[in-house]
């Protein structure tokens, strides 16, 4: 009778370790999604002059703005200017590398405006970007596309090959496309500097806003894919 008490009693106790460690497993691996879940989004914005904050206070600059914009709504996030005033989009190829460091969770691509403002070949310009999309693919990083629109002075030919630039390679990626960053500003002389071409501080604003929607699907993408590479 001692003997059956005795197995019964060390069984009991094994069941009980065994529930207890399978609650420190479980505990374990919540603690270590939520914590990554919680990390900070290094989001790198990578353009030209209209990135970059031509002619702007640092805080007035795009990516300054959009990182504010994005802690007031309580995203943990870190938003890298790596914007070059009067870079084409060979100029952002060339710089990809150490333009977009290691560690980066997400991309927002906004090239090609000089290139529009240049006349260079519409072919030229999506292979580049086509080649810099394949890299951050290649590398896991999320991706949300902004396009740009030609200038009506290259005729309507070279206008409707740049058009469809953005909306293609976003959709062969798999990224995410805003269709014309400047959009809501462009034109608008209260919202651009004298030059007609970029945005002031107030005009950044306003991009920043209508932008932010697109950038918070950016964001959930890329904690898709931590509790994804978390879970396997």
């Amino acid at each position: 009778m001692k003997a059956k008490q005795s197995a019964s009693t060390v069984w009991r106790h094994m069941v009980r370790t065994m529930a207890l460690v399978n609650l420190w497993l479980a505990a374990g691996l919540g603690g270590a999604l939520a914590a990554d879940e919680a990390a900070p989004i290094r989001i790198v914005a990578f353009g030209d002059s209209l990135t970059a904050g031509y002619m702007l206070k640092p805080s007035e600059a795009f990516p300054a703005q959009l990182g504010e914009a994005l802690k007031t709504k309580g995203y943990p996030v870190d938003v890298t200017n790596a914007g070059v005033s009067g870079d084409t989009t060979a100029g952002g190829l060339e710089r990809f590398d150490w333009a977009v460091p290691e560690g980066t969770d997400a991309v927002i691509l906004e090239l090609g405006a000089n290139d529009a403002l240049r006349g260079v070949d519409p072919d030229i310009t999506r292979a580049n970007l086509d080649e810099i999309l394949k890299r951050l693919s290649a590398r896991n990083i999320d991706v949300l596309v902004t396009g740009m629109l030609a200038p009506k002075n290259w005729g309507k030919e070279y206008e409707a090959r740049f058009a469809t630039i953005y909306s293609d390679l976003a959709s062969k990626h798999g990224a995410l496309l805003y269709p014309f960053f400047l959009d809501g500003v462009a034109l608008d002389a209260k919202l651009n500097l004298q030059d007609g071409l970029h945005p002031t501080g107030e005009g950044v604003g306003e991009i920043t806003k209508r932008i932010l929607p697109k950038v918070e699907e950016l964001i959930t993408r890329v904690r898709e894919r931590r509790v994804s590479v978390s879970k396997s």
